[in-house]
């Protein structure tokens, strides 16, 4: 763990770091594990400083989610925002989805395939790597399996800031030419993502890695609070109201908590009224440790060795699920995990019900908002979001070999009528 030193305090909202687990409280600065109980720290605010937040402040700034620096802990000053035009991404209407699974009420795709690197984590990156300028560091870090990477590399292309990245060396080539094409050093790792994550704490304690950043350890508490403007844009593009269910993704686990973390500020802040809203989460089954003890009704999650075609959900010991699977249970929400013929399906099924082409996490979602729906753990009569959180270009192999020409024809009438296109 990088060792906290004298910084000036962030010009934010932010008050402290707290534990997740037993509540002890630090400074705020570059730390992610208490050192009482070793549990995970996230940030905490003051409650008078996020209530001046108005509305009109957000609907005044930039089209970006930088209008919402006033609920986040970096970025205030907007001269040390790292703003790539993240966030304000679609939320799209699917009446052809919503008819086709049976639900009576709308049904919505948060669509983050739309930000600058297709995926949700220039959302994360944008906030940790402000962190990480305004924290002091030289150089941004991370251990991904593939967005991250993605986003990590082109954040720090953009500001000129050095980057090193890990990742697994079987991850799909799309993400690997994304990664390497924006120019950072780029270190493919023989294990899965667990092996790469526990490789890149073990480096977040040496000399040599005292400059650096590392945008989901050392800086993890900044980096987990940009998923929360996830929830932000959902509630002000509905008119500034909750919707009344949602489904995420699941790889730590964190986006899903941090979406429900969001609900509670805007409530809290007065910013929307206060109605329940009911938390699901999806997996795949080739891992799905956090699904997994959803269902079998207890509290442990046990670590897994991921497989499956969902790669950028493989952590198969997921840092937040404890807190995942907490905020689905005091919902009254539900999990599943879905196989991956079941995720090419979903896949399928979202873009010819939307036109969203999404990669295997949005197929998880959406297979398993279905696997839901037939099961009656959710309410078809209730608004429903659904977050699809990378684009399908990314991982086209799951699916290319069911996507080929309906025919291949001479250029002549003749030709359309031989393949009964006439």
């Amino acid at each position: 763990m990088t060792a906290l030193i004298d910084r000036p305090t962030l010009p934010s909202p932010a008050s402290v770091l707290v534990c997740r687990n037993c509540l002890a409280e630090y400074p705020l600065g570059p730390q992610h594990a208490c050192l009482e109980c070793w549990g995970p720290l996230e940030i905490g605010y003051d409650p008078a400083a996020l209530a001046r937040v108005t509305t009109a402040d957000v609907e005044a700034g930039p089209h970006s989610l930088w209008r919402y620096a006033g609920l986040l802990p970096v970025g205030q000053d907007p001269a040390t925002r790292v703003d790539s035009g993240t966030g304000m991404t679609p939320l799209i209407r699917a009446d052809r989805l919503a008819e086709e699974l049976g639900f009576t009420a709308p049904v919505w795709v948060k669509d983050d395939s739309a930000n600058p690197t297709h995926s949700f984590k220039d959302r994360v990156v944008s906030v940790a790597i402000t962190a990480a300028r305004e924290l002091g560091f030289t150089r941004i870090a991370c251990a991904s399996t593939g967005n991250l990477a993605n986003s990590v590399a082109a954040h720090a292309a953009r500001i000129g800031m050095p980057s090193i990245v890990f990742v697994p060396a079987d991850l799909e080539p799309a993400k690997i030419t994304q990664t390497a094409i924006y120019g950072g050093t780029l270190v493919g790792i023989e294990g899965s993502y667990d092996d790469v994550n526990r490789l890149c704490s073990e480096l977040g304690e040496t000399d040599e890695f005292e400059d650096t950043g590392f945008v989901n350890v050392n800086v993890r508490p900044y980096y987990a609070e940009g998923s929360k403007t996830l929830g932000y844009e959902v509630a002000e593009q509905l008119g500034w109201r909750l919707p009344e269910q949602y489904v995420a993704p699941m790889a730590s686990g964190s986006m899903l908590t941090k979406i429900h973390k969001a609900f509670k500020e805007l409530t809290g802040a007065g910013l929307v009224a206060e109605t329940p809203w009911t938390v699901f989460g999806a997996q795949s089954a080739g891992c799905s440790p956090i699904a997994t003890a959803f269902s079998a009704g207890v509290d442990d999650v046990v670590p897994v060795r991921p497989t499956g075609i969902a790669k950028s959900l493989n952590i198969g010991n997921p840092a937040d699920g404890p807190y995942a699977l907490d905020a689905v249970r005091t919902t009254g929400g539900a999990m599943a995990s879905v196989d991956d013929d079941e995720i090419r399906e979903g896949i399928r099924l979202l873009a010819r019900t939307t036109g969203v082409f999404a990669e295997t996490a949005g197929g998880v979602t959406v297979a398993v908002l279905k696997k839901l729906v037939e099961q009656g753990a959710i309410d078809t009569t209730k608004e429903t979001v659904v977050y699809n959180t990378g684009d399908g270009l990314k991982t086209v192999d799951a699916v290319s070999d069911g996507a080929r020409p309906t025919a291949v024809i001479k250029p002549t009438l003749k030709g359309m009528r031989e393949a009964g296109l006439l």
